[in-house]
């Protein structure tokens, strides 16, 4: 593809280029040259919201209800438009709790008319049985689907369930479509990133880069034997960060015939598309905030001679569509019998109020600092243990939840059990069943210091790896070096007073099973600077962390978000303190030099030593220059030579 407004154009073909960058015909013809549109609207990472949220200020944003009033409207605009999504269609609403047995997402997607989807890598949070039983229940379902196309992460050949499933469903590396003469190329990818955030999928996984190439060499024979303009569409579970780079990024730069990358995972949002060679990459924001339109202008040979592109807002301006609703509702009564009939709550119960808005969830995480609903969150984790453990209970020394698994936020007013589980919606646990469940760990004190370092240092480069806590006080300069930016911290005692962190002690951490199964990574992050190794009460390491999720009394796993729900439930009223920040998470930004250098670490003075060893050798530099200058400049040693005469 060849994005280029040509050389020559005339007056009339520059002022028609004026006039379709602005409202593109769906066809048109300039100089004789037949011109023809291919128009992409797309979406992904909408992870299971059917419904609108509140957006903080009053207002609502996403909802499918919605989405659908606007596809149906850009259709009748462009009929021979594709629709695609760039995938986590699942996981992020109480919806995802039948997943597995009535396949909601992909019959929403149909119903909607979607064309075509990849998988993300929250498609596989109940792992590949789980998903093999959801791609199963779509087509028993017998309702319309969008086409499945994956290229480089999947199952190994031994797992003949998940193949069984796959081809039921008929997942494809690849699909081609014909609209409006236009031939459509379609295929997907899982990236780098994405695979290890599915640490549970079982998928075997091809790196994108080879995959790629070799999935567009198999597009480009295809579709030359077909008449008419080609368009290969690359459905990127992968990512693009704020900055434009990322592994999509990398991607349109190593592989040549990509014309759109739709780029998922990293819930980027792009006002304008990144055109890297010849391939724009595009994304249009997670949660279904808003609906994405590329318009592609091309000639009768498939060069694109320019581009329209636009993200439509989904909000409350936009209506919702009555069938859409009706598909929603349909599914309410079936989440309540299969799954929160077991915690004897129901759908759109009120658990509780709250007389402000917490951070919404788009801002959440964007900026280092102590956040009000994390605290909330880990403060549950502390009540939902001691109700679990009730006289058996051991005091939970540091409850801690991880940026990157809080999806929801609460506005202002009634706070119902749909939002509660929107919040922690994430994975599942040994029981198979929906939600993340608590594990109990234990680490010592000098590797709780290192899990501060972690939230102070590496925030800035992963914002989902920033912690809120419960139990603990730490506070940061980021003026300082990296990994050594934590100046103090402290426990917290019940009674509000706080004691040292002493290293060698055993202190208890209750987190979520995917934040626990992450702790062991700090030290590949921090290049084992840090290190974090989970032990159990005896000191003796873990290795299998599902052997650590807290049970009910009945047996049941404590879910995270349930864990929240019944901490919201016996308040009634959201406590006041949860309004502002406590002093949990300090930043103290400083240059003075006492606060500097207090509480460095080895690696820490190591630098300093460093610095100051390259500072001498510098000023030793310096002065042996200067030294030498001044011998040239009075004729070198006075040995042997006498002075020279005065001539002032």
């Amino acid at each position: 593809m060849q994005i280029s407004l040509g050389k020559g154009i005339g007056a009339l073909a520059l002022a028609v280029l004026f006039l379709t960058a602005t409202v593109p015909a769906l066809a048109s013809e300039a100089d004789g040259q037949n011109m023809t549109n291919a128009v992409i609207l797309f979406t992904h990472d909408t992870h299971d919201h059917f419904l609108p949220t509140p957006d903080g200020e009053g207002g609502e944003y996403g909802g499918y209800t919605r989405l659908a009033t606007l596809l149906r409207q850009e259709r009748e605009r462009y009929p021979d438009a594709v629709t695609l999504d760039g995938g986590d269609f699942s996981m992020g609403t109480l919806y995802q709790s039948i997943y597995t047995t009535q396949a909601p997402e992909l019959r929403a997607l149909g119903a909607m008319g979607y064309d075509v989807t990849t998988l993300g890598n929250h498609e596989f949070d109940y792992r590949a049985g789980g998903l093999a039983e959801m791609l199963t229940a779509a087509v028993d379902s017998g309702d319309a689907l969008p086409a499945l196309v994956q290229a480089n992460y999947k199952p190994p050949q031994e797992d003949a369930a998940s193949w069984q499933a796959w081809e039921y469903y008929g997942v494809q590396d690849y699909v081609i479509l014909q609209r409006g003469g236009v031939n459509y190329g379609i295929f997907g990818l899982m990236g780098e990133v994405a695979d290890s955030n599915a640490p549970m999928s079982g998928m075997e996984f091809e790196p994108i880069v080879p995959a790629a190439q070799r999935t567009v060499a198999a597009l480009e024979e295809a579709l030359g034997q077909m008449d008419g303009p080609s368009v290969i569409v690359c459905l990127s579970h992968s990512g693009t960060n704020e900055k434009g780079k990322g592994e999509d990024y990398e991607l349109a730069r190593q592989v040549d015939g990509i014309d759109v990358i739709i780029s998922g995972h990293t819930h980027t949002t792009l006002t304008e598309p990144i055109q890297v060679n010849d391939t724009l990459i595009v994304s249009a924001g997670a949660y279904t905030a808003n609906l994405g339109e590329l318009v592609l202008e091309l000639d009768r040979d498939g060069t694109v001679s320019g581009y329209h592109y636009q993200l439509f807002p989904v909000d409350e301006t936009v209506s919702e569509d009555p069938a859409m609703k009706a598909l929603a509702n349909q599914f309410k009564p079936l989440v309540e019998q299969e799954y929160l009939s077991q915690f004897d709550l129901s759908f759109d119960q009120v658990l509780a109020e709250t007389e402000f808005s917490f951070t919404p969830i788009e801002q959440f995480g964007a900026e280092h600092r102590e956040d009000p609903l994390g605290n909330l969150i880990a403060d549950s984790y502390v009540y939902a243990v001691q109700q679990a453990e009730g006289e058996d209970y051991i005091p939970v020394d540091f409850a801690v939840v991880a940026s990157g698994v809080i999806r929801g936020s609460f506005a202002a007013g009634e706070i119902t059990t749909s939002d509660a589980f929107n919040v922690s919606s994430l994975g599942s646990g040994a029981d198979g069943s929906p939600g993340y469940p608590l594990i109990s760990v234990w680490i010592t004190g000098r590797e709780l210091k290192d899990a501060f370092e972690v939230d102070a240092s590496v925030t800035a480069l992963m914002p989902e790896a920033q912690i809120y806590g419960a139990g603990m006080t730490w506070e940061w300069n980021p003026h300082r070096m990296i990994f050594n930016k934590v100046t103090d911290c402290a426990q917290i005692l019940s009674d509000g007073s706080t004691a040292p962190i002493e290293d060698e002690r055993l202190y208890r951490v209750v987190t979520g099973l995917y934040t626990g199964q992450m702790l062991g990574t700090v030290n590949d992050k921090s290049f084992g600077i840090l290190a974090i190794t989970p032990k159990d009460a005896q000191g003796n390491v873990i290795t299998d962390y599902e052997a650590q999720i807290i049970h009910n009394r009945n047996g049941s796993e404590v879910k995270e978000w349930y864990a929240l729900a019944s901490y919201l439930q016996s308040m009634g009223q959201v406590d006041a303190r949860y309004a502002a920040a406590e002093g949990r998470k300090v930043e103290n930004a400083t240059w003075n030099p006492l606060n500097l250098l207090k509480n460095l670490n080895l690696f820490g003075w190591l630098a300093v030593v460093l610095v100051v060893l390259v500072l001498l050798l510098v000023i030793f530099l310096v002065v042996r220059l200067t030294g030498s200058k001044r011998r040239r400049r009075y004729g070198g040693s006075r040995k042997g030579r006498g002075y020279r005469p005065y001539r002032g």
